[in-house]
């Protein structure tokens, strides 16, 4: 019975139109296993028109991949249970049926999405230009496997206890002799506007 429920359940994932998603969460969940394990960047996917797409869905303050990860997967689950609760439908009515799915699942991921990154928007709210420079000088914890001069993100706390995550480098003579990992407190010494960037440098503490 077991292998038949994971039977049904492959069958209906790879159906229409449940397959339109199916494949999207599976390019999410492997970019997601990439953050994991420090192999890329959460705003490495990021451009203007991504932005500004989610902006208009009214789905901003938030990086691209965590409000694109949102509809993938609602829609996805949307498309799951509303394909589940029309299978006893065949021919034309089931077809119609199906398209009904897709065309409500849709507007339900967007607003499903919209709830969850409404308390997010606190917790990815971008920093101020003003306030970049106010970041020099103090400790943050690297949280990718690696930081170079191309390559790095940490999480900082500001002065008035709130966290941010900040992209950050390390110059090629640091990087020689202190090299930075995941988990390693490193000192922002430096911020460069131009690429909105942060260098630092391994705390003797490490």
């Amino acid at each position: 019975m077991a292998s038949w429920g994971l039977f049904e359940f492959v069958r209906v994932a790879l159906s229409f139109p449940v397959v339109l998603f199916t494949f999207a969460l599976l390019v999410v969940i492997g970019f997601w296993l990439l953050v994991l394990v420090g192999g890329t960047e959460t705003e490495s996917v990021e451009t203007d028109s991504a932005t500004q797409g989610l902006d208009a869905l009214g789905l901003g303050g938030v990086p691209v991949t965590v409000a694109v990860t949102g509809l993938v997967g609602l829609s996805w689950f949307t498309t799951l249970a509303g394909t589940v609760a029309v299978a006893g439908l065949s021919g034309l009515a089931g077809v119609l049926a199906r398209c009904g799915v897709l065309i409500v699942a849709v507007p339900v991921a967007v607003a499903g999405t919209r709830l969850v990154v409404l308390p997010l928007r606190r917790v990815f709210g971008a920093v101020p230009a003003a306030s970049h420079r106010d970041f020099v000088g103090r400790m943050c914890r690297v949280r990718t496997g690696r930081v170079d001069e191309e390559f790095g993100q940490a999480e900082l706390t500001a002065a008035d206890g709130s966290s941010a995550v900040i992209q950050v480098r390390q110059s090629a003579l640091h990087a020689a002799t202190a090299p930075l990992a995941q988990g390693d407190s490193a000192v922002v010494y430096d911020y460069d506007p131009a690429a909105g960037t942060f260098w630092v440098a391994a705390w003797e503490g490490n």
